[in-house]
């Protein structure tokens, strides 16, 4: 790793602090050193957007339900999204990065990468510059953010995780190794709670254990995942630090005041709501051949069921239809439904070997 030319990358990996709720406690400070929660009302079918430390202390997560947030924290003050606020929270970040460097790929409103290769003050520090762009929002917007400094994405994302809230760490091209090799599983990017819980049943549990098995032993157990994993546990990540991403999917999605228990009104549900993706796709200019059903169940679970075309589509009738055929194929289990989500991805060109006119009632199911 040290020898080769990507290893004198500078890449930065900034991930503001608790951003939502650290605005609303510095824009009103009777919410100041209080658990709080954006997001929407525990009286409703709200999720926590964001919480503060002082909740996340009681066990208050994002993407939770409000009303499991209240009852881990009784006291917990609820706020719904300023997001105009938090976007021109947001452009004000950006601008202290590009004092820097312009290569920047925001990943969100609260986190970007940054390649500071070849910088624009000629400080020559990755992590000197860290140091400043850390106290230039601490100092012109009274935010804190942590970053995470490598000669890669994958690690400097880790990185800034790490001593959260305020943190800073670095990790250098000589010690990437060891770091990834004492990494949990559950720390890599793409790992979720049921790989995680697959690689545990086979006794692997770090990045050294990962490490044992081939690439063939990776891909034949996790799929293409299988490639990354061989390549990152041996800290090779060539991603460069993209300053236009490319749109991988649009949709929307919507949850439920009331659980949904018949086919027509996730019927109707799902009109609604191919007709929000169709709009955002005309907006964005944008076809694609793969439409996906999300379906999330009352007891928070949830499966998608998918279905590529060989050309690509954006009408309404085709997202419409498709989206009612997929939910014809989910086994309901005698659940209610607390959310439904339509997306398009696979914007690039169509397959050029042609494939055979299926049924729509042979759609494949992934």
């Amino acid at each position: 790793m040290s020898d080769s030319p990507l290893s004198h990358r500078k890449i930065i990996h900034i991930d503001m602090d608790a951003f939502y709720a650290s605005v609303e406690q510095r824009d009103f400070p009777e919410y100041r050193g209080k658990p709080l929660a954006v997001g929407g009302s525990p009286t409703g079918r709200g999720v926590v957007a964001t919480a503060s430390y002082e909740a996340r202390k009681f066990g208050v997560r994002s993407a939770m339900s409000s009303r499991k947030a209240i009852q881990l924290c009784p006291q917990i003050i609820f706020v719904f999204p300023r997001f105009d606020a938090y976007k021109a929270v947001s452009r004000s970040i950006r601008e202290i990065f590009q004092r820097y460097t312009d290569i920047i790929e925001p990943l969100s409103l609260d986190e970007a990468f940054l390649d500071v290769t070849q910088d624009k003050l000629q400080i020559g520090s990755a992590l000197e510059i860290a140091k400043q762009i850390k106290k230039a929002i601490k100092d012109e917007l009274n935010l804190t953010a942590s970053a995470g400094i490598s000669t890669n994405k994958f690690v400097a994302k880790i990185a800034s995780d790490i001593n959260k809230p305020d943190g800073l760490t670095f990790i250098g091209p000589s010690k990437i190794e060891t770091f990834i090799n004492n990494l949990p599983v559950e720390k890599f990017f793409g790992v979720g709670k049921v790989t995680a819980q697959k690689m545990n049943n086979m006794q692997l549990f770090t990045g050294a254990d990962l490490k044992k098995l081939t690439e063939i032993e990776l891909v034949k157990n996790f799929g293409k995942a299988g490639h990354f994993y061989f390549r990152i546990v041996r800290g090779i990540d060539e991603r460069e630090v993209q300053t236009h991403r490319e749109t991988k999917s649009l949709g929307a999605e919507d949850t439920f005041t009331y659980d949904l228990s018949t086919v027509d009104e996730m019927h109707k549900e799902l009109d609604i709501i191919a007709e929000t993706v169709f709009r955002r796709l005309q907006k964005s200019q944008l076809k694609g051949r793969t439409i996906t059903l999300k379906v999330k169940y009352n007891d928070f679970t949830q499966i998608t069921r998918n279905f590529s075309y060989t050309h690509p589509v954006g009408d309404f009738e085709t997202i419409f239809n498709t989206a009612k055929q997929l939910l014809e194929k989910v086994d309901m289990e005698e659940k209610t439904v607390r959310l439904l989500g339509i997306s398009l991805s696979n914007f690039g060109e169509p397959e050029t070997k042609p494939r055979k006119p299926r049924d729509p009632e042979q759609l494949e199911l992934f």
